[in-house]
């Protein structure tokens, strides 16, 4: 559905009639009373989006951690720590027959998922 525009430029200053298509909007109906409500909101700076925060919740108390450790100047590191891999060398047997692990490689294995 487009809008149809004339330009009339007979008169000294143009003019651009439109003509509205379309299903036409009832002003005083509940939907359009909470669209001009949200407009509303939206330039007095008070309209939130999405789902509310809960004061009180875990998720809030980390934000609010990382948020102290940033003003202090704490380096705050982003995702999953990078975890390095396990060094023993050999196995060394003491007098009491306990077992002292060094420098040994532990080989980290990824499992491959199958395609069907």
């Amino acid at each position: 559905m487009k809008k149809e525009t004339a330009i009339e430029l007979s008169a000294p200053a143009e003019a651009v009639v439109a003509k509205k298509s379309g299903r036409p909007s009832n002003p005083n109906s509940k939907r359009q009373a909470k669209l001009a409500a949200r407009a509303a909101a939206k330039e007095a700076g008070t309209f939130k989006k999405g789902r509310p925060s809960v004061a009180g919740s875990k998720r809030q108390a980390v934000l609010a951690a990382r948020a102290e450790k940033i003003a202090a100047g704490i380096e705050v590191k982003r995702g999953r720590p990078k975890v390095e891999k396990t060094v023993v060398s050999d196995l060394v047997t003491l007098e009491q027959g306990e077992v002292e692990v060094e420098d040994l490689i532990i080989p980290t294995i990824k499992s491959k998922s199958k395609k069907k």
